[in-house]
């Protein structure tokens, strides 16, 4: 069955919708387009989703153009006057095949903060990937001072444990050795089933009842919601991948406060601590916002001490971007050139720390998800590039032989 073109941003979510977008569009019988699925977590990732219609429009100017995603939700009359764009649809309308019937005509934009419904969308696999990403929750029930994702997500949806298990069961079927469990806020998992079912608990159940599932992989994670049933799971589920993302987004106990996070500097640097002691081989990454309002130099220190406190390994970091209609929006302002000098000094700082996680990897023997002819991922979430060509899709073993350019080198056995 020919399909649309799908144009992906942002998240891993978004890469698992652009899946269902692909196959209920063309259920419809919308083969002939260009799906944009947008972000909206950055004034930047909007931008180059207008680029990339404008692009579609001189690449392709006989197909239709279709734009959806979470900056569509948000302002769906701004991509509906776009002269490029022949329909606009939301994040709840974007998943049914009838939104995309007789070609996706005008604005399908209905009220996403009424949306109950979790995911029961069941995918073969994500086009173009070794490793599959499995919607578990959507939307946010929290309110970030300077995030609009909960006004284009609605809130918190879990997906029954059930359709979980059947979606990773088909993917390990059609060959998927790793699958990444993924969400707006995946900690939060649970909370509105009812029946004390959390994180911890679902991957549990994951591992006890797909046992021909190799590796399981968590996406980013909010120290302040981390269960015992999860630590647990992190102490003794070897097949649980080593390799942590959490939501810090600042060092700074005040910056977290005015952020509205619920989590506090030394809890981060607590969590980290107690999961290197049931697992030594974990590593960490964080995301990190430089440049909030009101950020002063010394706040800015303490965020940049607390990549080496907590020993974080692997930094997404984002310059501050102001969402409008957000409280930090409102804020006394950091300017634009401290905020880049800001994320630019992280980015480096980020740089050496995961040199330094590099360098203690050499002479290792490493479990690599082969992504590439060429290389894949450790367990670790490094990068690795192999001595010569593998099967994309498997496991292999490589021995460690050095890193060049924020890539381990390696050997395959064998």
């Amino acid at each position: 069955m020919s399909a649309p073109e799908v144009i992906t941003f942002g998240c891993r979510l978004n890469t698992v919708e652009s899946e269902i977008v692909r196959r209920r569009a063309a259920e419809a019988g919308l083969t002939d387009a260009v799906i944009v699925n947008t972000c909206a977590v950055t004034a930047e990732a909007e931008r180059q989703a207008r680029q990339a219609i404008r692009r579609a429009r001189r690449e392709f100017p006989l197909k239709r153009i279709v734009v959806t995603g979470c900056a569509a939700q948000l302002d769906p009359g701004r991509y509906a006057a776009m002269p490029e764009v022949d329909g606009v649809i939301g994040n709840r309308e974007k998943l049914s095949a009838r939104s995309y019937r007789g070609g996706a005509p005008g604005r399908q934009v209905g009220d996403i903060m009424a949306a109950r419904e979790g995911a029961s969308h069941l995918i073969e696999g994500i086009e173009g990937r070794a490793r599959a990403f499995v919607q578990i929750q959507q939307g946010c029930d929290h309110r970030c001072t300077f995030c609009i994702i909960p006004f284009a997500r609605g809130p918190n949806r879990s997906t029954a444990p059930g359709k979980v298990i059947a979606q990773i069961r088909r993917l390990t079927g059609n060959g998927y050795r790793e699958v990444v469990l993924t969400g707006v806020d995946i900690t939060d998992y649970g909370r509105d089933i009812g029946d004390e079912t959390g994180l911890g608990a679902l991957v549990e159940r994951i591992l006890a009842e797909v046992p021909e599932l190799p590796r399981l992989r968590l996406s980013s994670l909010d120290p302040s919601e981390i269960d015992d049933d999860l630590l647990r799971a992190i102490a003794e589920r070897d097949r649980l991948m080593p390799h942590f993302h959490l939501s810090v987004q600042a060092g700074s106990d005040l910056i977290l406060k005015r952020m509205r996070r619920r989590h506090s500097r030394a809890e981060v640097i607590r969590f980290c601590e107690r999961v290197r002691a049931l697992r030594p081989d974990a590593v960490f990454g964080a995301d990190l916002i430089a440049g909030f309002p009101t950020e002063s130099d010394a706040m800015f220190g303490e965020t940049e001490s607390l990549v080496d406190e907590a020993r974080l390994t692997w930094l997404h970091v984002f310059p501050y971007s102001e969402r409008p209609g957000t409280p930090a929006a409102r804020m006394p302002q950091v300017p634009r050139p401290i905020r880049k000098a800001r994320a630019a000094a992280l980015r480096r700082l980020g740089e050496d720390r995961a040199t330094r996680h590099l360098e203690a990897r050499r002479g290792r023997r490493e479990r690599v998800l082969v992504e590439t002819p060429g290389g894949g991922r450790t367990e670790q979430f490094a990068r690795i590039a192999f001595d010569r060509d593998a099967i994309p899709g498997g496991i292999v073993a490589a021995r460690v032989t050095g890193h060049e350019n924020g890539v381990l080198q390696g050997v395959l056995a064998g």
